[in-house]
Protein backbone atom coordinates (compact mmCIF):
# COMPACT_ATOMS: atom_id res chain seq x y z
CA UNK A 1 0.00 0.00 0.00
CA UNK A 2 1.13 3.27 -0.76
CA UNK A 3 0.03 6.72 1.13
CA UNK A 4 0.77 9.93 -0.90
CA UNK A 5 0.85 13.23 0.80
CA UNK A 6 0.96 16.94 -0.20
CA UNK A 7 0.92 19.59 1.91
CA UNK A 8 1.31 23.50 1.86
CA UNK A 9 3.43 25.13 4.13
CA UNK A 10 3.88 28.84 5.07
CA UNK A 11 7.27 30.52 6.63
CA UNK A 12 7.42 33.34 8.56
CA UNK A 13 11.27 33.93 9.08
CA UNK A 14 13.09 33.48 5.55
CA UNK A 15 14.24 37.04 3.77
CA UNK A 16 15.71 34.85 0.83
CA UNK A 17 15.07 31.77 -1.09
CA UNK A 18 18.30 30.84 0.51
CA UNK A 19 17.11 31.12 3.63
CA UNK A 20 13.97 29.26 2.58
CA UNK A 21 16.39 26.47 1.10
CA UNK A 22 18.20 25.80 4.34
CA UNK A 23 15.07 26.12 6.55
CA UNK A 24 13.49 23.22 4.24
CA UNK A 25 16.98 21.06 3.28
CA UNK A 26 17.08 20.74 7.58
CA UNK A 27 13.66 19.98 8.14
CA UNK A 28 13.40 17.40 5.22
CA UNK A 29 16.79 15.51 5.86
CA UNK A 30 15.45 15.16 9.47
CA UNK A 31 12.24 13.54 8.46
CA UNK A 32 13.56 11.25 5.63
CA UNK A 33 16.42 10.20 8.24
CA UNK A 34 13.73 9.30 10.68
CA UNK A 35 10.78 7.74 9.02
CA UNK A 36 12.59 6.61 6.41
CA UNK A 37 10.27 7.91 3.60
CA UNK A 38 10.91 9.87 0.22
CA UNK A 39 10.20 13.64 0.77
CA UNK A 40 11.12 16.71 -1.44
CA UNK A 41 9.85 20.21 -1.70
CA UNK A 42 8.02 19.53 -5.14
CA UNK A 43 6.37 23.30 -5.75
CA UNK A 44 6.56 26.82 -5.20
CA UNK A 45 10.58 26.92 -5.36
CA UNK A 46 10.76 30.34 -6.02
CA UNK A 47 8.48 31.64 -3.50
CA UNK A 48 10.44 32.61 -0.53
CA UNK A 49 7.77 32.51 2.10
CA UNK A 50 5.92 28.79 0.38
CA UNK A 51 6.66 25.66 -0.65
CA UNK A 52 4.86 22.46 -1.36
CA UNK A 53 5.82 19.06 0.01
CA UNK A 54 5.40 15.73 -1.02
CA UNK A 55 5.74 12.44 0.66
CA UNK A 56 5.16 9.17 0.08
CA UNK A 57 4.88 6.28 2.55
CA UNK A 58 4.60 2.52 1.66
CA UNK A 59 3.86 -0.31 3.88
CA UNK A 60 1.73 -3.56 3.76
CA UNK A 61 -1.56 -2.25 5.00
CA UNK A 62 -3.64 0.62 4.49
CA UNK A 63 -3.63 1.49 8.21
CA UNK A 64 -0.47 1.40 8.81
CA UNK A 65 0.46 3.90 6.13
CA UNK A 66 -2.06 6.30 7.24
CA UNK A 67 -0.82 6.07 10.79
CA UNK A 68 2.77 6.42 9.28
CA UNK A 69 1.90 9.36 7.12
CA UNK A 70 -0.15 11.12 10.30
CA UNK A 71 3.21 10.68 12.45
CA UNK A 72 5.47 12.17 9.83
CA UNK A 73 2.58 15.13 9.21
CA UNK A 74 2.94 15.52 12.86
CA UNK A 75 6.20 15.77 13.35
CA UNK A 76 6.49 18.73 10.33
CA UNK A 77 4.04 20.27 12.51
CA UNK A 78 6.61 20.42 15.33
CA UNK A 79 8.71 22.39 13.72
CA UNK A 80 8.59 26.79 14.50
CA UNK A 81 9.37 27.92 11.68
CA UNK A 82 6.42 27.21 9.51
CA UNK A 83 2.94 26.93 9.46
CA UNK A 84 0.68 23.75 7.14
CA UNK A 85 -2.09 24.94 4.76
CA UNK A 86 -4.09 22.69 2.54
CA UNK A 87 -2.81 19.06 2.85
CA UNK A 88 -4.26 16.09 0.64
CA UNK A 89 -3.83 12.51 0.53
CA UNK A 90 -4.03 9.80 -2.43
CA UNK A 91 -3.64 6.12 -1.87
CA UNK A 92 -2.50 4.16 -4.58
Amino acid sequence: MIRYIESEWFLQTPQTLKEKRAIIKRILTRAGQKFNISIAEIGFQDKWQRSLIGFAVVSESSNQAEKVAGTVLAFLDSFPEWERGKTTMESL
